[in-house]
């Protein structure tokens, strides 16, 4: 006969656990989660284009509108993402009833889903419009690769300052309305006010956070500008804006969760602690 098998008994202590389930079934932190694999992506395409500006003057058309394109959607990506978090936070404190019904994960992955789709649109537009004008020997033609030098065309131009403008101007007025409706929410009830505060100055860090962001609009207008009054500092010109658009606005994500977070930031530090602390972490937190 095979030896009997005997159960261990049941822990009756906390429990160490690594991680916690929390960070995948709350819509905040999914959004969150988005947001930086987001921000990491459109970090490492723009440091990639500007590498392949700098050594690479002749590149393939082709696979740099691949690198544009990818790079034009997660760019759009954010503001969008921003605007979803902001919602989350006014139904959460203006509708808690409702929370749980309106902010589920199915519900956060269709947001998410919406977010790539209209991300996407006016770069698939413009490619479009680039198959139909230019001939397909564009493709296979070496440029530098820049916007500019591959989508050539007035249309572009014309487009993108109406399309950035319209979704821009559409996510502060979305971000304007969740913060107010969470102030008056905040003085007409008495319940639960630390967390209508905290929710308060989350949306005003994301207002911060769009506006680096919408600075990036006005880049070209300032690189332009700002090379013909300082020719010889050109390229810290752009430099300056390179870190003052795109590495500045991506690294408040981090800090508005990651600081001011305390299950975010009590998880993280024992991420950084590679394990070695060793308290036991309650179940239910």
């Amino acid at each position: 006969m095979p030896p009997a098998v005997i159960p261990l008994p049941p822990p009756t202590g906390p429990v160490l656990r690594a991680e916690n389930p929390v960070f995948t079934q709350e819509p905040r932190y999914i959004l969150y989660m988005h947001l930086i694999i987001n921000d990491i992506i459109t970090l490492s395409l723009s440091v990639t284009m500007s590498v392949l500006t700098y050594t690479l003057p002749g590149f393939n058309v082709a696979i740099c509108c691949i690198i544009i394109l990818i790079g034009s959607n997660v760019y759009k990506n954010t503001p969008l993402n921003l605007a979803g978090m902001a919602i989350e936070r006014f139904v959460a404190v203006c509708y808690p009833l409702h929370h749980a019904r309106i902010c589920t994960i199915r519900n956060t992955k269709i947001l998410i889903g919406i977010i790539w789709l209209m991300g996407a649109m006016p770069g698939m537009v413009d490619l479009l419009v680039v198959l139909v004008i230019r001939p397909l020997s564009l493709f296979t033609s070496s440029r530098m690769c820049l916007v500019h030098y591959v989508f050539d065309l007035d249309y572009y131009v014309i487009n993108h300052a109406i399309f950035d403008i319209s979704y821009m101007g559409a996510v502060w007025v979305l971000l304007f309305y969740t913060y107010f409706k969470v102030l008056f929410s905040a003085k007409a009830a008495a319940s639960e006010p630390a967390q209508a505060q905290k929710a308060r100055k989350t949306i005003l860090l994301h207002g911060v956070q769009l506006l680096l962001c919408t600075m990036s609009l006005f880049t070209t207008f300032l690189d332009g500008t700002l090379s013909a009054l300082f020719p010889y500092y050109q390229s810290l010109i752009y430099f300056c804006d390179f870190i003052l658009t795109s590495i500045l606005p991506r690294l408040l994500s981090p800090l508005i969760y990651g600081l001011r977070d305390q299950k975010l930031k009590k998880y993280l530090k024992k991420s950084l602690m590679c394990g070695s602390d060793k308290r036991a972490i309650d179940p239910s937190d």
